[in-house]
């Protein structure tokens, strides 16, 4: 029913802004669940939960990336975005949205959400 799909640039030069995009579609739109989450997965490592906002807009960020990391919502695109700041190679990572219809903070098994997308590959390098 309802389908997630990253965009955003593959290549970031180290100190600038991420910014990603999640395009929901379906009927329901993003509204379909209460929650909506930034997961990524560095290479050699394990997926690393990022942060969720909710459709009314409220937001929860990993406390390890808070400073740098700001999920929005855009409704009348049907997207939430994710920006973060001043990114270094170690932010190199597969990125992914996703969506569920409850918070578990954290939470980074994909069993636990209803959706997810394919994810977008994000190199920071200069």
């Amino acid at each position: 029913q309802v389908q997630l799909q990253e965009s955003g640039p593959g290549l970031v030069k180290p100190s600038q802004t991420l910014f990603l995009a999640c395009t929901v579609s379906g009927a329901s739109g993003p509204t379909a669940f209460y929650y909506w989450a930034w997961i990524r997965q560095p290479p050699g490592k394990g997926l690393e939960w990022m942060g969720v906002i909710s459709y009314t807009g409220s937001t929860y960020y990993s406390p390890s990336l808070k400073s740098r990391t700001s999920i929005a919502r855009d409704t009348s695109k049907n997207q939430f975005t994710l920006q973060l700041l001043s990114v270094t190679p170690e932010d190199t990572a597969v990125y992914y949205c996703a969506a569920s219809k409850t918070l578990i903070l954290g939470a980074t098994n994909k069993n636990l959400y209803n959706d997810w997308g394919q994810g977008t590959q994000v190199t920071v390098s200069s």
